[in-house]
């Protein structure tokens, strides 16, 4: 499943993040959204996820959301 047909609420496990650009990659590393981190969708807003990585809250649009799979 991605992370743009995720359930509020719930708290999910990060399988893989589905991109080749490695700016990108890095990018979301940064945030700590990386392979077998937990990551919980707060809300779903107009074209993006708003998501609570660690001890940060982030808004992530959809086309992104749709490369991280949990």
């Amino acid at each position: 499943m991605v992370l743009k047909d995720a359930n509020i609420g719930q708290e999910y496990i990060i399988q893989a993040i589905q991109t080749d650009d490695d700016e990108l990659n890095a990018f979301l590393f940064s945030l700590g959204c990386y392979s077998g981190e937990p990551i919980t969708v707060v809300a779903h807003r107009k074209g993006v996820c708003v998501v609570a990585i660690k001890d940060g809250r982030y808004s992530i649009d959809y086309q992104l959301a749709e490369a991280i799979i949990i």
